[in-house]
């Protein structure tokens, strides 16, 4: 008889090699949280789409120090009980691209979640604070439209502060703009 148990889920808090260890079937839709994994849905195609347009625009506008990339793991908080979060778009160093797989705060300039039904409530509130913390510098949250909106946070002294709701043209802070209804 053929098994067909899935994959064995951890019994306990996970560190960043036991983390490094799990296979890309189990991590692929899943993020550690203070050392706990947590699943999350698959996206739909349409954010899918929106977070690869935005990749392409804000890459072309921020020029050659700067990378984007969709879904790549970011360390949020080091230690026994890390954090490895896995946002939608990145905005990291070229530099730092070029000689890792996971991305530590300080190689990130910007991070963007497209909020779907299962991931909202975490998206506004529970990375918004440890973005921050880890001291990534800006953070904006994309509501698939019609119409697109952005809300964009900036980091001022230890907290993101709210610097704008975005409707059609987004000017970012960052230093990009982009039209969101062309992103769909």
């Amino acid at each position: 008889m053929t098994s067909t148990a899935g994959p064995v889920w951890p019994d306990h808090l996970l560190d960043l090699t036991e983390w490094d260890a799990l296979d890309e079937q189990t991590v692929r839709r899943a993020e550690l949280v203070e050392g706990v994994l947590v699943v999350t849905p698959s996206p739909g195609p349409r954010h899918q789409r929106l977070g690869w347009r935005l990749c392409a625009v804000l890459e072309e506008q921020l020029g050659p120090s700067w990378v984007l990339v969709p879904d790549v793991d970011v360390l949020v908080e080091d230690g026994p009980t890390p954090t490895v979060r896995r946002p939608d778009v990145v905005v990291v160093r070229a530099t730092s691209f070029a000689s890792g797989h996971r991305f530590r705060p300080a190689d990130v300039l910007a991070v963007f979640e497209i909020l779907s039904s299962g991931t909202r409530r975490t998206d506004r509130v529970a990375k918004l604070a440890e973005y921050a913390e880890a001291g990534i510098r800006h953070y904006g949250l994309v509501e698939v439209g019609p119409p697109t909106t952005l809300t964009e946070f900036v980091l001022r002294g230890d907290t993101s502060q709210r610097v704008a709701d975005h409707r059609g043209r987004a000017d970012l802070a960052l230093g990009a703009a982009v039209d969101l209804d062309a992103l769909l």
